[in-house]
C-alpha cells in the first residue's frame, strides 16, 4: 500500500490550525474534506504538476479546489503557523542544527537596506573607443562611395 501524503502525525498538528468553515446554504455539493485537499496540496507540490492535472482518483477534489482551500489557508495564517509549529517541535526534539543556518535578502526582509556602495573606479586609463560607430570600412554597415561620384553613369 502507497504511504499517505498526510500521515496521522502530521494531521494532528495541522487539522487545529485550520480556520474554522464558514457556514453553507442548504442543498448543494459537499465540500471537499480538509484532509483530502490537503493531500491533494501536498501532492500537487510533491510532484510538480500543474492543478488542473490533479487526478481525481485521489478523491482530493479538483486541482481548482485544493488551490482556492490553499489560497485561503494562506490567507489565514495557517502555514506560518504550521512552520512555527514544526520548528517548535524540532526544538524540543534537539534537532535544529542552527551551525548551518544562511540568512540571505530572499527569506528576510531588509526593511531599511543596507549602506550604500561606493562609486566603482575605473580600471582602465580612459574609455575605449567605439567599435560601432567607426568610420572604417570593415566597420560599416553599407559600402562607401568614394568622392566625386555620384551614383549615376
Amino acid at each position: 500500500m502507497a504511504k499517505p501524503l498526510v500521515p496521522d502525525e502530521l494531521w494532528e498538528i495541522v487539522e487545529p490550525l485550520l480556520p474554522p468553515r464558514p457556514p453553507r446554504p442548504r442543498g448543494g455539493r459537499r465540500p471537499v474534506g480538509d484532509r483530502a485537499c490537503l493531500a491533494g496540496i501536498l501532492f500537487v507540490l510533491k510532484t510538480g504538476i500543474g492543478w488542473e492535472g490533479l487526478p481525481a482518483e485521489m478523491g482530493c477534489g479538483s486541482g481548482m479546489t485544493c488551490w482556492r482551500r490553499l489560497r485561503h489557508w494562506h490567507k489565514a495564517g495557517v502555514f506560518q503557523r504550521l512552520h512555527e509549529a514544526l520548528l517548535a517541535r524540532l526544538r524540543a526534539a534537539g534537532s535544529v542544527d542552527w551551525e548551518h543556518a544562511v540568512v540571505d535578502g530572499s527569506s528576510v526582509r531588509a526593511v531599511f537596506g543596507g549602506r550604500s556602495p561606493a562609486r566603482t573606479r575605473r580600471t582602465g586609463r580612459r574609455r575605449a573607443r567605439s567599435t560601432t560607430s567607426s568610420p572604417t570600412p570593415a566597420a560599416s554597415r553599407s559600402p562607401r562611395r568614394s568622392p566625386g561620384r555620384t551614383g549615376t553613369t
